[in-house]
């Protein structure tokens, strides 16, 4: 089980199983939403996944997705597809220990801002992983 949660702790959640698809994301929208160069997110089956504290604001990012913020410090805390309704993705730098749950490649780097260096030797794809 991991944990994790807001800035200002008015939103947690715990996730259970082994998490998958740990990745960096170089899309516009989580650009736009995080408002950083990508955002690093961690797969976890959604059925293993519950809000613990308080629970998150939701807004339609794109037709098939809704993004989780706390409404209180606007962290970015998930990413949920319903073209994957078993999956849910957790912002890896909300979890507790961050550090276990390493990106293993990036995505969407057509998107990559120009000035974001990136030579940590993972694989790369265009757009969704291949």
């Amino acid at each position: 089980m991991v944990e994790g949660g807001c800035l200002c702790g008015a939103v947690r959640y715990e996730a259970g199983g082994t998490p998958f698809h740990a990745t960096f994301c170089h899309c516009r929208t989580c650009q736009m939403a995080a408002g950083a160069p990508l955002v690093a997110w961690v797969t976890f089956a959604a059925e293993r996944f519950r809000w613990t504290k308080g629970s998150p604001t939701n807004f339609a990012s794109s037709e098939n997705v809704a993004r989780g913020f706390c409404g209180s410090c606007g962290t970015t805390l998930t990413y949920d597809s319903s073209e994957h309704p078993d999956e849910i993705d957790i912002a890896a730098a909300t979890l507790d220990n961050p550090a276990a749950s390493p990106p293993g490649d990036h995505i969407w780097v057509r998107s990559r801002q120009p000035w974001m260096r990136c030579d940590d030797g993972l694989p790369e794809y265009q757009t969704r992983r291949e």
